[in-house]
């Protein structure tokens, strides 16, 4: 990391679909080798299973499954005195959504369904229902920042 000066945040443009610039993050990150139109397909796919299955707007579903996944709390590692503490520290907005996105992406790659966007859909309607692998990734993280409440005093 430069101590001079920290990176500039790019500027990103909203989807073409919903003109949502949180869609076109998750986009960029469902993609691989730069195939953007791939990526479009599959998260606008999967959009489209949400709608027929809930009845409901698609995108509301996805923020309602990135809020129920993004950890609140999280425990990073702290050296004081030759000992190591996962010290708990509250998680800031960016990250959270960062986070929240990702454990999506893996929770979804990890799933037995045949295309990636059933499996998207799939993971993205139980998010939104508080249930899965991602919400459970979160609940293990506040689990073990819960766990570790006691060395909290020597956050910095």
């Amino acid at each position: 990391m430069s101590r001079r000066h920290s990176a500039e945040k790019r500027e990103i443009i909203p989807d073409p679909k919903f003109g949502d610039i949180v869609v076109t993050k998750f986009m960029n990150a469902v993609m691989y080798d730069g195939k953007k139109s791939v990526a479009e397909g599959i998260v606008y796919g999967a959009f489209d299973i949400i709608q027929n299955r809930t009845k409901q707007e698609p995108v509301v579903v996805f923020r309602q499954a990135l809020e129920n996944v993004a950890p609140h709390i999280e425990v990073r590692s702290r050296r004081v005195g030759g000992a190591t503490y996962q010290v708990p520290v509250e998680v800031r907005t960016d990250r959270r959504q960062a986070l929240a996105i990702r454990w999506l992406l893996t929770a979804a790659r990890g799933r037995n369904e045949k295309t990636m966007i059933e499996r998207l859909s799939g993971e993205l309607l139980d998010a939104s229902n508080s249930r899965g692998n991602a919400v459970k990734k979160r609940e293990d993280t506040h689990r073990m920042a819960e766990a570790n409440r006691a060395f909290s005093h020597y956050r910095w």
